[in-house]
């Protein structure tokens, strides 16, 4: 089972205050660069694992989806997004990704945010998620950047030239990574880009497009602390289709 982190009131009370849960897809900077990457969703069935409070669930279903299933390993994500829905056509479930079994060729697209870097078997999930898309179908997502991850004890540090510098080592050596972020031990799976995309294609998925989010000038602009993302990837966005 992974880590269920969410339902921790502390990490929980934390989280719930993120510009991006107070203001939903506009408060996430990568959203804009997220749309680019997805399909027309008109009559579309969708999955989203690790929906959250079910932001982008309620803005698939308003796009057209035919119909949007949400799931999540936290209740208290559940329980907000039942609670924040009012939607007949969406659907929530509480669910854990590493043990998650859907029907086969039931949706039309599958999306994911900031999700998959907590499951351990990840070649286990993209072999499930090809089955569960009907042909011709998109997956979506976004991960924490292998960059973004990989260090031991990732935080800025200084150069010589007292620029801020994000640490990379241990790139290659893949597996666990316990970081403090809103609260001690916070479990996530270290996997290099190219481990991520060759597993993508192993399964049998067409590699559409990727992107390593950076913010815009006119991100910057608005909220000016967004320049530091321009120093290291922190996001990796990803569409692919199944064969």
């Amino acid at each position: 089972m992974a880590q269920n982190i969410y339902d921790n009131p502390d990490f929980f009370a934390g989280y719930s205050q993120l510009p991006r849960q107070v203001d939903g897809l506009e408060g996430a900077p990568e959203w804009r660069a997220i749309q680019t990457l997805l399909p027309e969703l008109s009559g579309k069935r969708v999955a989203d694992l690790g929906c959250g409070f079910g932001w982008a669930s309620r803005w698939f279903h308003d796009q057209g989806a035919a119909s949007v299933l949400g799931f999540d390993l936290s209740q208290n994500m559940i329980e907000r997004a039942r609670a924040d829905t009012k939607d007949s056509g969406i659907e929530y479930q509480i669910a854990d990704l590493e043990t998650l079994e859907l029907p086969e060729a039931a949706f039309d697209l599958i999306y994911s945010a900031l999700t998959f870097h907590y499951v351990r078997d990840f070649e286990r999930l993209i072999r499930m998620i090809h089955t569960a898309l009907a042909p011709g179908g998109d997956l979506v997502f976004t991960i924490e950047h292998p960059i973004f991850m990989a260090a031991a004890h990732p935080h800025w540090m200084l150069d010589e030239d007292r620029r801020k510098t994000w640490p990379v080592n241990g790139y290659s050596i893949e597996g666990e990574r316990r970081t403090d972020w809103l609260a001690k031990g916070v479990l996530k799976h270290h996997r290099t880009l190219a481990t991520t995309i060759n597993t993508l294609i192993g399964e049998g998925f067409e590699l559409r497009r990727m992107a390593e989010f950076a913010p815009t000038t006119d991100q910057i602009a608005d909220i000016p602390e967004l320049a530091e993302e321009l120093e290291r990837p922190m996001m990796l966005l990803v569409s692919a289709r199944k064969r």
